[in-house]
């Protein structure tokens, strides 16, 4: 079973849409957190340390994880898919955007 966390700023639109469409994968286990203190669920060392890969909306995402949890981070792999903070939850280009970015990375069957 493979740990993918999506991170972006509030946890309200881009990673959780991640987190929906990506959570129907069976091989997959799917979790989303921002890294806003008014995120709906934020960012912390247990969803980190639980995750084989990290993927982050923008590069100042990554940058702030680094910064925050610089242990943590130091063996992970971080993915930045560049998605602009500009779409609503379950956009249907924000959906699209997200299943090309994530294809390379999901397990072959």
């Amino acid at each position: 079973m493979n740990n993918f966390l999506f991170i972006c700023s509030r946890n309200q639109w881009r990673s959780r849409t991640a987190e929906d469409i990506f959570k129907l994968i069976e091989v997959l286990n799917v979790r989303s957190a921002g890294t806003s203190n008014s995120a709906r669920i934020k960012v912390n060392e247990k969803l980190l340390a639980w995750a084989d890969l990290i993927f982050v909306m923008e590069k100042h995402h990554k940058q702030w994880l680094i910064q925050k949890y610089p242990a943590i981070m130091s063996g992970k792999q971080v993915v930045i898919l560049e998605i602009p903070d500009e779409y609503q939850y379950m956009d249907i280009e924000l959906v699209g955007m997200l299943e090309r970015s994530i294809e390379p990375y999901l397990p072959v069957s």
